[in-house]
């Protein structure tokens, strides 16, 4: 299209409002509606408009992005979208969810006159904003095509994995793995710490290895208590890891990493670290061990 879309944001919490952000400065016409309000200082900042209900939202976007903070969140928004009349509108859910949640809604989508895919994001605010962050759709490859200007936005890394639904599972193996990393970088460094070894030199050696990662780099200074800067909160992580093993186990797969990691995330909020940035949960065990 030559002309780009109007683009409506459900949900300006961390992540709708770095997407707002983000698409504001790459020139898209924003419409914002969130549950619990949004500022004028914040729309005016995006020059987006303020949309009075989710009705008004989708009248008066092209596509309409949901960034909502669990199942229960997309869910009571979607049940109320789905009241509206949406016809040519592309609904798009980038949250963490069930690969099932979206889908119970499609057909009902499909009846108002719109369609949908689920493209969740890899990554936090900050690789947001920096359009950097991972994007995983599912959906069709009509509807991919006409978001791909928009995901390209906010990301360098896009991946089509598949019908509906396959974002959200996409998104949850990728998570999976970055939630069993930094369970077993918990383990690993109480381990060197018994056995002699400082955070400084184990970080130093783990960043020049096999066993490093972009993830580690980016929140080792965070590890050392060097940044108290957020990416995601220990809280959300601790939500999006029971998640993950809440999936598997409806799919029949054992995940003892993951709810090894569930218990220590839920020690580090015990101890009064849930709003902290997730890395916590690695500090503070090393700080008591």
């Amino acid at each position: 299209m030559s002309e780009k879309e109007v683009i409506g944001i459900c949900g300006i919490g961390r992540m709708g409002s770095a997407i707002a952000d983000r698409l504001a400065a790459r020139g898209f016409r924003l419409v914002l509606w969130s549950r619990g309000g949004v500022t004028d200082e914040f729309a005016d900042r995006n020059r987006a408009e303020i949309a009075l209900n989710l009705a008004s939202l989708a009248f008066k976007s092209d596509i309409i992005i949901t960034s909502l903070i669990n199942d229960g969140a997309v869910d009571s928004v979607l049940s109320k979208l789905v009241e509206t009349s949406l016809p040519g509108k592309l609904v798009v859910e980038t949250s963490t969810v069930r690969p099932d949640t979206l889908r119970r809604f499609s057909e009902k989508i499909k009846a108002k006159g719109g369609s949908a895919i689920d493209a969740p994001i890899s990554g936090g605010p900050e690789l947001v904003r920096e359009g950097t962050a991972g994007v995983y759709v599912g959906g069709a490859t009509i509807d991919f095509k006409r978001y791909l200007p928009v995901a390209e936005a906010l990301s360098d890394r896009i991946h089509h994995t598949g019908a509906l639904g396959a974002g959200a599972a996409a998104k949850i193996v990728n998570n999976m793995m970055l939630c069993g990393y930094w369970e077993v970088l918990k383990e690993a460094l109480l381990t060197g710490k018994k056995a002699g070894l400082s955070v400084e030199t184990m970080l130093d050696v783990l960043l020049t290895s096999p066993g490093g990662s972009p993830a580690l780099k980016f929140r080792a200074p965070r590890i050392l208590g060097e940044d108290k800067s957020i990416g995601f909160p220990a809280k959300g992580a601790l939500k999006d890891a029971t998640l993950f093993a809440e999936v598997a186990k409806s799919f029949g797969i054992d995940t003892p990493a993951i709810n090894a990691a569930v218990e220590s995330y839920r020690t580090c909020i015990a101890d009064g670290h849930g709003d902290e940035d997730l890395s916590a949960m690695v500090r503070t065990a090393l700080e008591k061990g």
